[in-house]
């Protein structure tokens, strides 16, 4: 497990709120936030002002706006990753859309995409950093590529990420409030009943086991989160479903379908890659595990992102092909399926 796909998405960026104390003089607020927030500096409050990230009273204001007794401020930050040398790495990447503000990719499976512990070649940042060395900031390590979201190692499919402090901040502020549209292919065990529902559940890491979560319905643990979902194709033991995220917790998706009973396709950290639904007929046990030769991973793909740009507000949706080895499942699933009386 990689320390990468352990980030809470909504830990990208934070939150702060603070309400003036009633005998406090005339300060302006980057002065006033600069020294009520550890490790910042005034030049990243500035950006997040400029960027309409700052409240007071609920209305953006600029750096040099004075904060007055009672006045309530709130913030919301890009929270960047933990400080790794990044090296610029020649490898391919599939770009959807690029512009001066931000680039979308479709990200391969198997490519981490920060630099982490166990994991600090290779990765996509590592790669977009080769994409970006002919511009002047990002070939002087000045910037970086700004992550806003982030998708797990084995999960393929659609990323923004900003090539400014401008866009950066703008982009986290849409996730943070959830103005963005998010949605996901998933292969799953089994036929969730209702075919179209919501999965409520706080997510946080498992009590025995640090390097995965689960789902606290009593709230005890974790964070809010809520996967809307679809069935798209019943495939007979599996079946095919879109989800909508509203919120971004790490392997939320996983974890949400794991805890109903219908875990993703040959997930192994959440008991999809043990055969859960068919019969005991040798020809079928081999035939799912020749699917899990075929897809060695969980089956999982961010197909579509929504999003308004940083800079020219623009509502901006990208779409995105299931990669080659769900096909090939889903096709595969088709055919038996389509032969046989698959149903008990």
């Amino acid at each position: 497990m990689e320390e990468e796909e352990l980030v809470d998405q909504q830990e990208l960026y934070e939150h702060h709120r603070f309400k003036v104390d009633p005998g406090q003089s005339l300060l302006r607020i980057d002065k006033y936030l600069f020294s009520r927030l550890e490790n910042i500096s005034r030049t990243r409050i500035q950006n997040a002002a400029n960027a309409g990230n700052i409240l007071v009273n609920n209305k953006p204001v600029k750096p040099n706006y004075k904060v007055k007794p009672d006045d309530i401020v709130q913030i919301v930050l890009p929270n960047p990753p933990r400080e790794v040398e990044l090296i610029a790495e020649e490898i391919p990447i599939n770009i959807v859309y690029e512009d001066d503000d931000v680039i979308v990719v479709n990200k391969q499976p198997g490519m981490v995409v920060h630099p982490a512990y166990g994991n600090y070649t290779g990765t996509l940042v590592n790669a977009l950093m080769w994409h970006f060395k002919d511009l002047p900031l990002f070939s002087t390590g000045e910037l970086r590529p700004g992550l806003v979201h982030r998708i797990d190692k084995n999960t393929s499919g659609i990323l923004v990420i900003a090539k400014n402090e401008l866009s950066l901040n703008r982009l986290s502020r849409q996730f943070y409030e959830r103005t963005t549209d998010r949605r996901y292919i998933a292969l799953v065990w089994g036929t969730p009943d209702p075919p179209e529902g919501i999965i409520h559940g706080h997510v946080g890491r498992n009590l025995r086991d640090r390097k995965i979560m689960q789902v606290f319905p009593d709230g005890s643990h974790g964070k809010p989160a809520t996967t809307h979902y679809k069935i798209i194709e019943d495939l007979g033991y599996i079946s095919m479903v879109e989800c909508k995220l509203e919120t971004g917790r790490t392997h939320q998706i996983r974890v949400h379908f794991s805890h109903i009973k219908h875990p993703l396709f040959n997930d192994y950290e959440y008991g999809g890659d043990q055969i859960l639904k068919g019969t005991t007929f040798v020809k079928y046990q081999q035939f799912v595990k020749n699917c899990f030769g075929i897809l060695p991973r969980q089956a999982l793909h961010a197909k579509s992102l929504t999003f308004d740009h940083p800079v020219s507000g623009n509502r901006m949706s990208f779409d995105s092909w299931l990669p080659e080895d769900m096909l090939q499942i889903i096709e595969k699933w088709r055919n038996y399926t389509s032969e046989r009386d698959f149903k008990n």
